[in-house]
């Protein structure tokens, strides 16, 4: 898919969609697994916190008695992650009483780092364990009148809190990941299989121009199958629009031959003097410019006609047979040698009216041999088709530069011995340049000129 066409377009788009949201659905899971494994981490700690409690207010219990298990061997490990704190806040000087696991340590109070009660009267925080570690905290203060004042915490290690959250990131990245590229995979199906019409469409068209079909045909979704049936009253109307002007120019031709050939009568049945030269010459020029010109209208409105394709190599080949026949006289041999692959897009008489020019103007002016040769060139961009060159050499005596560029201009002649009106080159020039060509002349190796002919292939 290029990064100009519609397919790569969708893609992108979807691509880009599909990452957005599965990123932001990434950090939402997250943020909810993280909360609620915190939650929950909290819960233990208030189980913790409430047995503390109701340690501390035991009746009938000094204040200093022990402490019952509180069912977690963690509790009772040096510097286990896992610590109790109970301190007494309304004397002179606090007294404390942790778990084994704190050792001589103690913990510190959310209360200086800021944390505020919460509707349930506790504080809830991360601070600094013993060891560096970070430590979930939950803290109450506890007010038991005359039995005292007393500041009560439950902390435990947050790694698990991490772990936990990490290795469902790990889970939920590995999971979007692959995720992700089943529904890239899924679009660009979707992209393939929605624009398929499309490209059906496209390559129908193609097979208009190429001459293998005359319209669009089959079956096209709803919201193609108005560019289809437009596609079809457009090449219709390109039909009619040609049939009209082909129409209109031989009606013209009739038109203007008649009057002209009275003129030239008339002017012939008089006694030949000046003024009947001029006009007989005049009249001349007018019949040699109405034919280039209706001719190009002609041609003009034939190119416009989509679909055609000719074969080339026979079309060379009934001219080549043609021409040594009109040149027996002199014993010219023409020699072709031609792509069976070539093929011309246009019409049949257009590509032998541009090579017979070429072949016959070979023939007159060549001593003994002309050379003709058909080649397929490949395109030299995707988006343009192949180039059909035909090169037809001579060995007489050749062009120089300033001599090419008259004999390629309308009606010039360099020599008025040879037989023909001098629009032979001109109208070759004219109609390549229709079909989008071009002719260019030069040396040909064998000792005289070289035309060179470019022409749309398929």
């Amino acid at each position: 898919m290029r990064g100009s066409s519609l397919a790569t377009r969708l893609f992108l788009s979807a691509t880009a969609w599909v990452v957005v949201i599965l990123v932001i659905t990434g950090f939402v899971l997250s943020s909810v697994y993280r909360d609620a494994t915190e939650r929950a981490f909290d819960r233990r700690l208030n189980l913790y916190l409430r047995t503390l409690i109701a340690e501390v207010a035991t009746p009938d219990e000094p204040p200093d008695h022990p402490f019952q298990s509180l069912g977690e061997p963690l509790f009772e490990l040096p510097l286990s992650g896992w610590y109790w704190q109970v301190v007494r806040t309304d004397g002179d000087k606090p007294e404390a009483r942790v778990s084994r696991s704190l050792w001589d340590k103690k913990l510190p109070k959310l209360e200086e780092h800021g944390a505020e009660l919460t509707a349930a009267g506790i504080r809830l925080g991360y601070v600094d364990g013993p060891e560096g570690q970070t430590l979930r905290m939950v803290e109450r203060p506890v007010d038991l009148g005359a039995d005292g004042k007393f500041l009560i915490g439950v902390a435990g290690d947050a790694g698990e809190i991490f772990d936990e959250t990490r290795s469902f990131d790990y889970y939920l990245g590995g999971t979007f990941a692959a995720l992700g590229i089943v529904l890239l995979l899924t679009t660009i199906f979707q992209v393939r299989f929605g624009l398929a019409p499309l490209k059906r469409i496209s390559e129908s068209i193609a097979d208009i121009r190429s001459g293998r079909a005359e319209r669009l045909e089959g079956e096209f979704p709803v919201e193609i199958a108005p560019l289809a049936r437009e596609t079809n009253a457009l090449i219709d109307a390109n039909r009619e629009i040609v049939e009209r002007a082909r129409t209109h120019v031989g009606n013209l031709a009739h038109a203007i031959k008649t009057p002209l050939s009275v003129i030239v009568n008339e002017a012939a049945a008089h006694p030949v003097d000046a003024f009947a030269s001029k006009v007989l010459e005049q009249a001349d020029v007018m019949r040699d410019q109405v034919a280039h010109h209706l001719e190009r209208a002609r041609i003009a409105a034939r190119v416009t006609v989509v679909g055609t394709v000719t074969e080339v190599a026979p079309a060379i080949e009934a001219l080549r047979r043609t021409m040594e026949k009109i040149h027996r006289d002199r014993a010219i041999a023409i020699n072709l040698k031609a792509d069976p692959r070539a093929k011309f897009r246009g019409e049949r008489q257009d590509l032998e009216e541009m090579a017979g020019n070429l072949v016959d103007n070979a023939c007159k002016w060549a001593a003994a041999q002309v050379l003709i040769e058909v080649l397929v060139e490949p395109a030299a961009e995707p988006s343009a088709g192949p180039r059909l060159r035909i090169i037809v050499d001579d060995d007489g005596r050749g062009l120089s530069a300033d001599e090419r560029a008259q004999v390629s201009r309308r009606g010039q002649r360099l020599d008025e011995s040879k037989p023909g009106s001098g629009l032979g080159l001109s109208i070759v020039v004219d109609l390549a340049a229709l079909y989008g060509g071009s002719l260019a002349l030069g040396d040909a190796p064998i000792g005289g000129l070289r035309a060179e002919l470019v022409l749309p292939g398929v």
